[in-house]
């Protein structure tokens, strides 16, 4: 799945970032980097651009870049040994204890 086809509302991890060159260099820059978790919080009335949430920021990017950004919405729970949104193994249960 790619990221422009994340619902509205819908979390996911980046698994791959894709682009060329500048482009891709651009990406992560801005901090789309793997294992990040995004959501898309809005999408312009003709679809195009679409603005997403990432590490505590709002960024707004058009659908053709959201292509190259791979993603999945599996797996989404809190890492506590890193401090943010992380995909646990399948093969592992965890239940995040609560706050202090």
């Amino acid at each position: 799945m790619t990221l422009h086809q994340l619902p509205i509302g819908q979390s996911a991890i980046i698994t791959k970032v894709g682009g060329e060159g500048e482009l891709r260099y651009r990406f992560l820059d801005m901090g789309l980097i793997p294992k990040t978790k995004v959501t898309v919080t809005k999408v312009a009335p003709m679809g195009d651009p679409m603005e997403i949430r990432l590490r505590g920021y709002t960024l707004t990017l058009r659908v053709e870049d959201a292509k190259t950004l791979k993603s999945h919405k599996r797996g989404l729970t809190y890492d506590f040994c890193i401090g943010r949104q992380s995909e646990l193994r399948e093969n592992h249960s965890f239940q995040p204890a609560d706050r202090l």
